[in-house]
C-alpha cells in the first residue's frame, strides 16, 4: 500500500484513441499498471497509473494532450468478500471521502490491485496502515 501518481488524460471520445495512447506509452517503454476511463458525449477522461509518470506526462504533452497528475492510493489486497468493505469502513471512521476507485482482479487470484482517490492521501495511508 502506497501513494503514487495517477495521470488523467482528456481525449476525444472516438475510435482509436485508446490504441494511440497505448502505442505512445509502449514506444517509450512505459508500462500501464492500472487504467480506467469515463466518457461523456464528446470526450473521455482516461485515468492511469504507469511505471514512469513523468516520462508519460512528457509524451502526452508533446502530443498536445491535456494531462493532470494527482496522488492516489494503490493497494494490493486480498481477493475475498469484505476486503473493500473493511477499507471503506476504516476511511469512513476517519471521515475520509473516497472520491472514486477502480480495480480488477481475476476470480482465481489471491490478491487484487485497488486504486483509490481520496481527499487526503497521506492521512488515508496512515489510517489504513494503523
Amino acid at each position: 500500500m502506497h501513494i503514487t501518481k495517477q495521470l488523467a488524460i482528456f481525449l476525444e471520445n472516438r475510435p482509436g484513441m485508446l490504441a494511440r495512447v497505448c502505442d505512445a506509452l509502449a514506444e517509450h517503454k512505459i508500462n500501464i499498471y492500472a487504467i480506467s476511463t469515463s466518457d461523456t458525449i464528446d470526450h473521455t477522461v482516461m485515468r492511469m497509473v504507469v511505471s514512469d509518470y513523468r516520462k508519460a506526462m512528457h509524451v502526452f504533452e508533446e502530443h498536445g494532450t491535456l494531462v493532470v497528475e494527482d496522488d492516489v492510493l494503490m493497494l494490493e489486497g486480498d481477493n475475498k468478500p469484505g476486503s473493500l468493505a473493511a477499507i471503506a469502513h476504516k476511511l469512513t471512521a476517519a471521515k475520509i471521502n473516497i472520491e472514486y476507485a477502480y480495480c480488477a482482479t481475476p476470480p482465481t487470484a489471491k490478491k487484487g490491485l485497488l486504486v483509490l482517490r481520496v481527499q487526503d492521501a497521506k492521512r488515508a495511508l496512515k489510517v489504513l496502515n494503523s
